[in-house]
């Protein structure tokens, strides 16, 4: 009996290239079956979680939530007895972009498709399946992509060069006035809405800066980020404690909230 056809998710926000993808696929591999085509990021993730595919084809620039965004919440949602599915991100980006993707295996499909191009994609991604074995060693290596292509390839905003030295003060609005809230007492960041919570181990406050913003900014030894809305103080963490599904929660000193820990990131706490 021969193997079940592989299946597909296509995100891709523009109708005209999200077909042209799709053509081009039928051409370049005709047992692939594309199960849907989505054009934001959140709904790529909810229809990946719902028909489980084999090959995930996401759009870099999608509204809402990007889709290296979109494959890292995805991964962290995924269940843990199956394998991940192969992924390919469609660019338009630079070359410098490209090799990023290149130096870390995922594969990526460039705007406009070029047929040429596409099928060395799709031999590399039957390489793939042919040879996943379903495995931990599989999905850490594609956490371990997922995490150098967050620094390569995520723009960093172009308003605001990332401080020449760690932010020592955050200032926080509170009323008509603003607290200098020093970085030793905040325990935690993490995105709400529009703005950042900033947690002290008695005081809340909000902030307007982006948490993309204010991560280049903090020092990398001092704060970890620890999910994809939350930075942590490392040395307000007092211990790591792990449920009964497999995730990871962290305990701190002085909160009484437990917080939650990304799979992208539970490499973090190993021990020594």
């Amino acid at each position: 009996m021969s193997a079940p056809a592989a299946t597909a998710l296509i995100a891709e926000d523009e109708p005209l290239l999200a077909r042209e993808l799709q053509a081009e696929l039928a051409r370049a591999w005709p047992q692939l079956r594309v199960l849907a085509t989505v054009g934001d990021g959140a709904s790529a993730v909810a229809q990946a979680l719902a028909l489980r595919p084999d090959v995930l084809f996401f759009d870099i620039r999608m509204p809402g939530q990007s889709g290296l965004e979109a494959a890292v919440e995805l991964a962290d949602a995924w269940p843990h007895d199956m394998p991940f599915p192969a992924l390919v991100f469609v660019t338009a980006y630079d070359q410098y972009a490209v090799q990023a993707f290149e130096t870390q295996a995922v594969d990526y499909v460039l705007k406009p498709v070029q047929a040429a191009r596409l099928g060395k994609t799709v031999a590399k991604v039957q390489d793939v399946l042919a040879r996943r074995t379903g495995g931990n060693g599989d999905f850490e290596a594609t956490l371990g992509q997922l995490r150098h292509l967050l620094g390569a390839v995520e723009p960093r905003p172009s308003n605001r060069a990332p401080a020449a030295a760690p932010l020592k003060l955050i200032q926080a609005s509170v009323g008509s006035a603003i607290r200098m809230v020093p970085a030793g007492e905040v325990v935690y960041f993490e995105a709400a809405d529009k703005y950042v919570r900033v947690l002290t181990e008695a005081h809340e406050y909000l902030i307007r800066t982006p948490l993309k913003e204010l991560l280049p900014q903090l020092d990398a030894q001092r704060f970890w980020q620890v999910h994809r809305g939350t930075v942590v103080r490392a040395d307000a963490i007092d211990s790591v404690s792990r449920d009964d599904a497999g995730k990871l929660h962290l305990h701190l000193r002085g909160r009484k909230e437990k917080l939650p820990v990304s799979r992208l990131y539970a490499h973090l706490f190993k021990a020594m």
